[in-house]
């Protein structure tokens, strides 16, 4: 009986040992990958979430001013069509 204990018991050292040794693998692979990916990112001179920010901003403020322009020549439109028909009307 105590043979098959003591397998058991060295079976239990194997597998814990060997489950370590794998959690130890997958975190060395983790960080291989990991550095591989922030290399590969670097070299592709990706644009930083600041400067898309900026680049969000500035399209947000020129879409702004396009309706302001666009209300203005709205208006200017509009006060040519009534001299327009003014002035024809003077004729």
């Amino acid at each position: 009986m105590q043979t098959t204990s003591r397998l058991f018991d060295d079976l239990a050292k194997v597998a814990g040992g060997a489950v370590s040794t794998f959690g130890a693998v997958k975190e060395e692979i983790e960080t291989r990958v990991k550095e591989r990916v922030e290399r590969l990112m670097a070299e592709m001179d990706l644009p930083t979430a600041d400067e898309v920010a900026a680049v969000r901003a500035m399209a947000q403020k020129a879409r702004e001013e396009q309706d302001v322009l666009m209300e203005r020549i709205a208006a200017l439109e509009a006060r040519v069509a009534i001299l327009e028909k003014t002035a024809s009307e003077i004729d």
